[in-house]
């Protein structure tokens, strides 16, 4: 069964954006953006929700910028034909090779898991990703967690009253003082 896993990169006090909505820290180095690269190839399909989806967009036309160089190159290759789920209440349309959503979130992801096809079902978006976790949906944690403390915004994990019991898969640290934590939902 296709494994479903929340990735984003987060501050060291636990938020994916600062309270001005901005994001700026999450600017990956060279060796961490190659970490991603890698990591994508490992999706089958990635649910989003509208800001990030909207964040997102920046890669559907990024190929056309003669000053791109060969990594982001690779990364637009990758996730431009990636399927893509997107879940909003507001857009009527998306771009490149996305659909919105037509059910609710565990309808969506059962029917993925469900379905032939390789790769891992991959969650981004904090709202998103709340939902699925409070549906006990979510396998696996994947957080790039930056040298900042950013004092508020966007939480990575959901404020919900729930214990959750995880297992360490993988740690890394980058030489930018990144370090990637990796958990597994104990089940």
């Amino acid at each position: 069964m296709r494994s479903v896993t929340y990735s984003m990169s987060v501050s060291l006090d636990g938020y994916i954006v600062g309270p001005d909505g901005g994001f700026d820290w999450t600017v990956p180095d060279k060796e961490v953006f190659r970490f991603w690269i890698d990591e994508i190839r490992q999706v089958g399909v990635h649910l989003l929700g509208r800001r990030l989806y909207e964040t997102m967009l920046y890669w559907e036309t990024a190929d056309q910028d003669p000053t791109l160089g060969d990594p982001e190159r690779e990364w637009t290759a990758l996730w431009n034909p990636l399927p893509k789920v997107v879940f909003s209440s507001t857009l009527s349309a998306v771009q490149g090779n996305a659909r919105l959503a037509s059910g609710g979130l565990a309808e969506e992801i059962e029917r993925l898991r469900a379905e032939p096809g390789e790769g891992d079902i991959a969650i981004g978006g904090a709202t998103l990703a709340a939902e699925a976790a409070a549906l006990g949906l979510i396998d696996e944690y994947q957080a790039m967690v930056y040298p900042v403390l950013v004092g508020g915004g966007i939480p990575f994990f959901p404020q919900h009253e729930r214990r959750v019991d995880l297992e360490l898969v993988e740690t890394r640290t980058f030489s930018s003082r990144v370090v990637y934590l990796h958990h597994r939902v104990a089940r």
